[in-house]
């Protein structure tokens, strides 16, 4: 996915920027950034790969070449940004988190009109520049943002470092966060509202679907009104937001513990003696879960935090699968002839999830079930990319249906609803294959009920393959 912070201030912005990018770490793993804007020196930019080592040490001993009251930074699953632009709407610098799945479409059709693309990244193209591009087709900044909505198809939420000020656009159909915090003299916005108080911001409201708006040290104006549709991604509650942040001013653990609680207190068919959360996503479920089905909680598993804080991709297979064991160790005094319920966040391909239950069994324990807090994932994401996943058939879920049906597009509708002879023969496959003593997914009508929004205002289709058939209909978009 990715997550950026951007800060102005009366005073030096550096220290806020560089702790506020860092706090959305969690968000990406390839690359980072950072830009500053000095009235006198201009812009300063400095872009790092995240692939062998973190923000903080990557860009810590360069700080002091940044300057100015106002910046950004942004870390990155996609390409190398931020980008810097010269063009009829003066200079500025952009980031974006974004999706953009008609990228070589737009790309043509610009080349086409004689415009250029310079910016590559591994040889494909960037999309940052390309939505700057976009922008620059604008007479304003807010024509050629809502050239970007008009055009893309995925989804994009941006911020835009200029000479007077900070403009933060989030996604048209808000599927991505963006919230603003206020302190004395300064302003920011940042996809986490985790960047905020331990920086002495307070949060201030999220950014709507479509919303444009420029911070300064003084204030916010707010460029373009929010539109009225949204589909702000339901996985953010379920897996990558980080615990402690708010996004439409509800809570990411508040939902893990009470979708937790709702799946305990249905769960009748299972007999356990604890329940463990895989960490770090599933901790909050099986906290909820413990006091559902009313039994204890237990850390039978420990994630190894001084050095596999998260798991970093070598370029060789073998060596992804074993890093992806490494950093979870069981704990054998807890594991040793127990039935235990492990929660976890979701289930995409599996063979992580193998390979610890095969540890699990090893340790001790007497059997192994696990409760999912989102329902299977049928479809792939076509809005967020939260999984590096290339193809459909690199879900569990799509490759058991190719197997039952020889086609993994059949009945995918039957799969995907709760308590359907398809439903349930999926779910026991699942088990069988991963060695679960039982596996439960949470239905998306209680992870609905967990997070608290109308279902119409958030997407879900990664479960239920529901979207619009075009994310802009010309309603709301100028």
């Amino acid at each position: 996915m990715g997550g950026f912070f951007g800060t102005i201030s009366t005073k030096d912005c550096v220290n806020d920027l560089f702790y506020g990018t860092d706090y959305n770490s969690h968000l990406g793993t390839k690359r980072a950034g950072l830009v500053t804007f000095d009235e006198e020196s201009g812009f300063h930019r400095s872009i790092h790969s995240l692939e062998r080592q973190y923000f903080r040490s990557r860009f810590e001993d360069e700080l002091d070449a940044f300057k100015g009251h106002q910046g950004m930074g942004v870390i990155s699953d996609t390409d190398p940004q931020p980008i810097i632009i010269n063009s009829h709407l003066g200079r500025y610098a952009v980031v974006t988190v974004a999706k953009i799945n008609n990228l070589r479409q737009i790309a043509d059709e610009l080349l086409a009109e004689r415009m250029h693309l310079s910016e590559m990244s591994a040889n494909n193209i960037n999309q940052t520049e390309l939505v700057a591009l976009l922008i620059n087709m604008g007479d304003t900044f807010v024509e050629g943002i809502n050239k970007v909505y008009q055009k893309i198809e995925g989804s994009c939420s941006m911020l835009i470092l200029t000479e007077d000020g900070i403009i933060a656009a989030r996604d048209f159909l808000g599927r991505t966060p963006i919230v603003i915090g206020h302190k004395e003299g300064t302003y920011a916005a940042s996809s986490e509202t985790t960047s905020f108080p331990n920086l002495d911001y307070q949060v201030l409201r999220d950014v709507g679907p479509g919303e444009i708006v420029r911070l300064r040290s003084n204030g916010i104006e707010v460029l373009q009104k929010p539109f009225s549709r949204c589909q702000i991604c339901s996985f953010l509650w379920v897996y990558y937001g980080f615990p402690a942040s708010d996004y439409e001013g509800i809570n990411t653990e508040y939902v893990r513990e009470k979708n937790g609680r709702i799946m305990g207190e249905k769960d009748h068919d299972v007999e356990a003696d604890l329940v463990c959360g895989i960490p770090d996503s599933g901790v909050g479920m099986a906290l909820g879960y413990s006091h559902g089905k009313k039994i204890p909680y237990k850390r039978a598993v420990l994630k190894y935090t001084p050095t596999w804080p998260r798991s970093f991709t070598p370029g060789n297979q073998l060596r992804r699968d074993l890093v992806a064991r490494m950093k979870l160790i069981p704990n054998h005094a807890i594991l040793k002839n127990q039935r235990i319920v492990f929660c976890d966040d979701s289930i995409v391909r599996g063979t992580q999830l193998r390979d610890n239950v095969r540890t699990f069994f090893e340790n001790g324990a007497k059997e192994v079930h696990v409760r999912i807090s989102c329902p299977p994932l049928v479809y792939g994401c076509k809005y967020i990319g939260f999984t590096s996943s290339k193809s459909d058939l690199e879900l569990i879920t799509r490759r058991i249906i190719k197997d039952f049906e020889g086609d993994d597009q059949k009945n995918l509708e039957a799969y995907a609803k709760t308590g359907t002879p398809e439903y349930q023969r999926m779910v026991d496959e699942i088990a069988r294959r991963l060695g679960l003593t039982s596996v439960k997914f949470a239905s998306l009508e209680d992870l609905i009920e967990s997070i608290g929004i109308p279902k119409e205002r958030l997407c879900t289709h990664c479960f239920d393959g529901t979207s619009y058939c075009h994310e802009h209909d010309g309603e709301d978009i100028k």
